[in-house]
This record gives structure tokens, C-alpha cells and sequence, in this order.
């Protein structure tokens, strides 16, 4: 998926899969706030609900050992999220995925399309 192809998108936000291993997310303010305090308060808001309703659906799906959160904003100069969900088995735990690989991941998942259908509805509703 791209930003041109996204799973979901609203006038603030869109969210984007990075194709990866593990899953992986990436949810993108729609305005080019550059860092965090820029964001408006009640966009902030709405934010951290964003991330929590994908931070819970990745849990209840996959079960990972540990659902990583991050925003770097270095290469592309506006505020996004990366949203992953870790897994022991995967190739770089309990490494940042930017790391090395420390190993080969072995670790079998469930269907991406289901958990996108489950979050989906989510957002939707929220």
C-alpha cells in the first residue's frame, strides 16, 4: 500500500501499510505540521484515539509480545506514526525494526485482509 492507495483516510489523516514482516502501519497527519506542538489541540486529541484504536486492534488480533509507536519525521519533514506490533520470532526483536536482522523471522500470522476489515469498521464507527 501507498499513500496514493491508502486503507483508510478522513480530511486529517490517512493510514498507509508498510510492507514488512510484522505488521506494520503508518498513520499521516494530512497537514504538513512539521513537529508535535504545531498539531492543534483538539487534532491531538483525536490523535491519540487514532492510535490507541490501532494500537488495541493489533493486540486483540495478533497478540504480539509488544506493539511499538513511533514518530521520526527525518526523511519526511511532517508528523506521522509508525504503528508495529513485535513478535519474539521476528528478525530484529527486541531490536528497533531499523536495526540489523539479529536472526531469519520465524513466526507464522494471520491474514493481514481480516485485521484490516476488524480495524477498519472501527475507525469507522469511532
Amino acid at each position: 500500500m501507498t499513500f496514493d492507495d491508502p486503507l483508510w483516510s478522513d480530511p486529517d489523516f490517512t493510514l498507509i501499510r508498510h510492507e514488512n514482516e510484522i505488521p506494520w502501519l503508518i498513520l499521516h497527519l494530512n497537514r504538513g505540521f512539521r513537529e508535535y506542538s504545531q498539531i492543534p489541540v483538539p487534532l491531538r486529541y483525536r490523535l491519540a484515539d487514532l492510535l490507541a484504536s490501532i494500537e488495541e486492534e493489533m493486540l486483540a488480533y495478533y497478540r504480539p509480545a509488544k506493539i511499538n509507536i513511533a514518530s521520526f519525521g527525518n526523511h519526511l519533514p511532517r508528523q506521522h506514526w509508525h504503528i508495529m506490533a513485535r513478535f519474539r520470532e521476528d528478525s530484529r526483536f527486541p531490536e528497533p525494526m531499523w536495526a540489523e536482522p539479529a536472526r531469519e523471522a520465524h513466526h507464522e500470522l494471520p491474514p493481514f485482509e481480516p485485521f484490516v476489515r476488524r480495524l477498519l469498521e472501527r475507525l469507522e464507527n469511532s
